[in-house]
């Protein structure tokens, strides 16, 4: 049975930062609309802002159905799975928000990341917690961690700002969800940090 917190603190807090990876799952109003269920990787792209406030970088490479999702109603669920040590799963319910580079929240925002940040940083979405739980993992399977993948860096690392909006533009499913919402805005707007 799940356990349910007023806040992220101490233990959870600590079992969040120390994993490698977590999802992030999404779904539009419409009934027949698609769910979203992502993985998110790279370490210092997730940070605990404060009890009840988390953030993630979101990077180009894929779609963009999160960002349409949190713009249409919040909904945001974060799940992170113990994959080695004590058996745990973490979930965060929450109000998500897409905060772009144009935002005059982004400077300080994106700063919170230090070296994660990257070419590719096209939002930081902002997480406020409805409902924190945690429940037995007995399930979940020992995986080894054998470190960070390095290609989405290094492949945007060659983009200049410009040459990543251009991709961005040409992508399908970017400007507009697969349920035709609103996404990405394009032209993405500068770096202003």
């Amino acid at each position: 049975m799940a356990t349910t917190h007023e806040h992220i603190d101490g233990r959870l807090r600590a079992f969040i930062e120390a994993q490698p990876m977590f999802f992030t799952a999404t779904a539009p109003l419409s009934g027949d609309g698609h769910v979203n269920l992502s993985p998110k990787g790279r370490v210092g792209t997730l940070v605990v802002i404060d009890e009840h406030t988390l953030a993630y970088l979101d990077f180009g490479g894929s779609g963009a159905e999160t960002i349409a999702h949190v713009r249409e109603n919040g909904r945001i669920t974060l799940m992170w799975c113990s994959f080695s040590g004590a058996p745990n799963i973490v979930r965060v319910h929450g109000e998500g928000e897409a905060v772009f580079r144009d935002d005059p929240r982004w400077g300080e925002l994106i700063a919170l990341f230090g070296d994660a940040d990257g070419p590719s940083a096209r939002a930081v979405i902002v997480v406020r917690t409805r409902r924190i739980t945690d429940v037995c993992g007995y399930a979940v399977p020992f995986m080894e961690y054998q470190g960070e993948r390095t290609l989405h860096a290094e492949y945007f690392g060659r983009k200049s700002d410009e040459e990543f909006a251009e991709y961005c533009a040409k992508k399908e499913f970017i400007g507009t969800s697969l349920d035709g919402l609103p996404a990405l805005p394009l032209p993405l707007p500068a770096r202003t940090v």
